[in-house]
């Protein structure tokens, strides 16, 4: 599996991982860090995403904005937000809607303490996960 930055042209599969329609996407892409997960396609030279991260900075946290993909495609990309949190001694805050099976596992695998209920988005619940600077030390 390689991670790379997402580009415009990934949009139109983000959206399809994510749920979300394509030019939502494409404004991530430009507002917020975005790493894409490939793997290789069966049988030629072709990669497929597999899934991506989003996430951003402030308040001495790296707040991942989105998280999507296959399970492992997501136990890779929560490195990239942990490592830089790493970088910066920063903590890191996911929130994560209830039906995101994948991202929580690869998540709660990562070490991020379950902190309870978050906000809700387009009526649905989140969960809010933390990964404090000293944990992401490890």
């Amino acid at each position: 599996m390689e991670i790379r930055d997402a580009v415009e042209a990934d949009a139109e599969r983000m959206a399809e991982l994510s749920g979300s329609p394509p030019d939502v996407m494409r404004n991530l892409v430009h507002d917020r860090t975005v790493r894409i997960a490939e793997t290789p396609a069966d049988g030629d030279e072709e990669t497929t995403v597999a899934g991506f991260v989003s996430f951003d900075a402030r308040d001495s946290t790296v707040h991942v904005t989105q998280i999507g993909g296959s399970e492992s495609a997501c136990a890779r990309l929560i490195e990239e937000p942990v490592s830089f949190a790493r970088r910066e001694e920063m903590g890191v805050e996911v929130l994560l809607p209830a039906d995101e099976d994948a991202a929580r596992t690869a998540i709660e695998d990562a070490g991020f303490e379950n902190e309870g209920a978050g906000p809700q988005f387009e009526g649905q619940q989140t969960t809010r996960y933390r990964l404090d600077a000293g944990r992401a030390h490890q």
